[in-house]
Parts: structure tokens; sequence; C-alpha cells
């Protein structure tokens, strides 16, 4: 059975998410006090790209580099079974490793908590960090699990009819966030 989508609502365009990831850069600084032990691990697909985008603008406001990496979840969720077939995508930790850092795991979003904690259980496979917090450019709310942001670029309350679509011009061509509904 296919539903009919509604057209997409773009919500945030490519500078609201170059604003967003700049905000997001400058409170890991502040909450961090200078980002010295920092490690940032996206999630594939597009929160490591987001997650490259946030090492680098933290890099470029303190002035050296942020280790950055990612981890892939796909054989530490609890919705396997339910979901169709796809190939693993590369773990890579940087040689810093994470052990003993502060991770900030970034996703693009945040919905009903299941991918991040396959996240924090696939993490734990690499080391065990000093700390975790989470960096989303997106909380839709929704949340199924106990677990929160620690740093949110943008808030979308949302339906559970409606579809967030995050665009980023590394694998789309545009980096824009949008909102579909299913009618």
């Amino acid at each position: 059975m296919t539903h009919d989508v509604e057209p997409a609502r773009v919500v945030l365009d490519s500078d609201d998410i170059s604003r967003a990831l700049t905000r997001l850069a400058h409170e890991v600084i502040e909450r961090t006090h200078g980002a010295d032990n920092l490690t940032i691990m996206g999630i594939p697909t597009r929160g490591a790209s987001l997650a490259v985008r946030l090492a680098d603008k933290i890099a470029a406001i303190q002035g050296s580099p942020v280790p950055c990496g990612a981890l892939d979840v796909t054989m530490y969720r609890d919705d396997l079974r339910m979901r169709p077939a796809r190939a693993l995508l590369p773990t890579t930790i940087p040689p810093e490793g994470i052990e003993g850092r502060l991770v900030v795991l970034v996703d693009d979003v945040l919905f009903s908590g299941r991918t991040i904690r396959a996240a924090l259980d696939a993490l734990s496979e690499h080391g065990r960090p000093q700390a975790v917090q989470l960096a989303v450019l997106v909380d839709r709310g929704h949340r199924e699990l106990p677990i929160r942001a620690d740093y949110v670029g943008k808030n979308l309350p949302t339906s559970n009819l409606e579809i967030v679509q995050v665009r980023l011009r590394e694998h789309d061509g545009v980096d824009e966030v949008s909102i579909e509904r299913a009618v």
C-alpha cells in the first residue's frame, strides 16, 4: 500500500543548516571547556557528513584539528529484522581513539532514540569514553527511549504522519531539511 505524500515544506535551507552547525560548534566548545579532549563521531550516512562539518567548524574556532570518525550502528539496531537488509557502512575511529575522551555523537534526526541506543552499544565495542554527548541537526520528538540530545540545531515538533527529510550536498547535491506529510 502506497501513501500519497503532500509536497515537501522546506524548514531549513543551506544557510539555516550552516548557522545551526556554527551555533552547535560554539555550544560544544563552551560546554567542553575548549574541546581539547574531544572526539566527534557521526552516525552514517548524513550524521557522518554533519560530524565532519561540525568538527571543521570547531577546529576553525579553536585553531586546531578535532578528531572525527564515523560509527555504523546497523548490527546494533533492535529493529534489524523489521527493516530491509542494507550494506554495512564503514566505522572509522580516529587515531586518538575514544578511550578516556569526550565523544560527541552526531546524527541528522533524533526521533525514537533507537539509533542512538544502538550507537552507544556500538561505541562500547571501541573503548570506554570519559563521557558521551549527543548533537543532532533536528529533534522531531516522539521518543520511545529515555534519550535526549545535548545539542540541537532545530526542534521540529512533528506528527507521526510526517516525514523529516534531511538532504546534504555530500549525498543529495543540496542542503535542506523538509517535512512531508503522508495523506
